[in-house]
């Protein structure tokens, strides 16, 4: 049964006119993913300079895994100029993250499929993007199960530090021995069904002390979906972070010629419907021992949000030359990253992600490049078939 997003309590209607009236927000988006039409002419569009370097890199992450052939034929295409990739990504999340992150990459798949059998001229390939720089703790390190008594039942995993306390890039975080607690919660609270068993079977190995959680949750997806030739990228691969050195050098010495143009973009989205994100000067963060931190501008120089001490723009410039690793795009820049990375024609989005895209839209003209398709993920609620 479908029922029309109009129909659920809650909806933005920013996301109900982009499904439903795309002549509403037009002046937002610029193309029409439903616009079959014009596929082709936005596709000859899309550049592909890092195809080659980003699927070595992809092979390298994934040197310690069997993968499948048609993975392998995936990250081969990638170094072709006339490949478009089709993306998705998430925060990362214990033991998959939310159910909508799976909903995400099977719309993934499912219009990799369609596209490769209606535009025989273009290769396209699937692709996860691992979002593990966020560096929101407390909002990742709990998961929602159904118990025994068919409630919904919160278990919260701790690393004994306090729940807002900055750990930096969630990727990189270790577990502690307490995810065996974590686990052990889990398999004496999750309801007995048919399939319980499997789900624990597949979960177990994946939480345990020797894992970082990129680490536990890209073996996971891996499991889950290698077979179908869906690409896992890991973008806080230190060599991606090299790649992507020009972009965030562009945003650190030019942000004001942008910034503006946002500004207008999101103050319109907030007259007429709402906006997503909050507007900062610079759309990068830099860790250090202390954390993640947002970069802020001061006259000619910069400082991390909630810092005192500056940095000149000589020893940033030389930070971002030296450590490219301790720099991560924020969620407006986090786009322009891929795009950049990736020849990409569709970016799989949830309804939140289809309101900022609309205030990211002007930075693709900054960074000289061709935005994608926002196409919306499906949304759907499970059921047995007995009911």
């Amino acid at each position: 049964m479908l029922i029309d997003f109009a129909k659920i309590p809650g909806s933005a209607q920013l996301f109900l006119d982009y499904v439903n009236d795309f002549e509403k927000v037009k002046n937002y988006y610029n193309i029409n993913f439903r616009d079959e039409d014009s596929y082709k002419d936005v596709f000859e569009k899309i550049q592909n300079p890092n195809g080659s370097a980003i699927a070595e890199i992809i092979k390298n992450q994934y040197k310690d895994f069997n993968y499948s052939d048609k993975t392998k034929s995936n990250i081969e295409l990638l170094k072709k100029e006339n490949t478009i990739a089709v993306f998705t990504g998430q925060q990362l999340g214990l033991m998959g993250g939310p159910l909508y992150t799976i909903y995400k990459i099977f719309t993934t798949i499912k219009l990799t499929e369609h596209l490769i059998n209606n535009f025989k001229e273009f290769n396209f390939v699937p692709v996860f993007w691992m979002a593990g720089d966020d560096h929101d703790f407390e909002e990742i390190a709990n998961v929602n199960i159904v118990n025994n008594e068919n409630e919904i039942e919160k278990i919260i995993y701790s690393d004994g530090k306090e729940p807002d306390e900055n750990r930096g890039s969630v990727g990189n975080l270790k577990f502690e021995e307490s995810i065996n607690d974590f686990y052990l919660k889990i398999e004496s609270t999750i309801r007995q069904t048919d399939f319980s068993k499997d789900f624990l079977k597949l979960t177990n190995h994946v939480l345990n002390p020797k894992l970082t959680l990129a680490e536990s949750f890209f073996k996971l997806i891996f499991q889950i979906f290698d077979d179908t030739g869906l690409i896992i990228f890991n973008p806080q691969d230190k060599d991606v972070k090299k790649l992507l050195i020009p972009i965030f050098k562009k945003e650190l010495l030019d942000f004001k010629t942008h910034t503006k143009d946002v500004l207008l973009t999101s103050a319109d989205l907030d007259e007429n419907y709402h906006t997503q994100v909050k507007v900062k000067p610079i759309n990068i963060f830099l860790s250090d021992e202390t954390g993640r931190h947002l970069i802020e501008p001061v006259e000619d120089e910069y400082r991390l949000k909630g810092k005192r001490k500056r940095i000149t723009k000589e020893d940033m410039l030389k930070m971002l030359e030296e450590k490219p690793e301790c720099f991560s795009a924020n969620v407006l820049l986090r786009p322009i990253c891929e795009d950049y990375l990736f020849p990409t024609g569709f970016y799989i989005a949830g309804p939140g992600e289809v309101s900022y895209y609309a205030q990211a839209i002007p930075l693709y003209k900054h960074f000289d490049l061709q935005q994608p398709y926002i196409y919306p993920r499906a949304s759907a609620t499970i059921l047995e078939s007995n009911i």
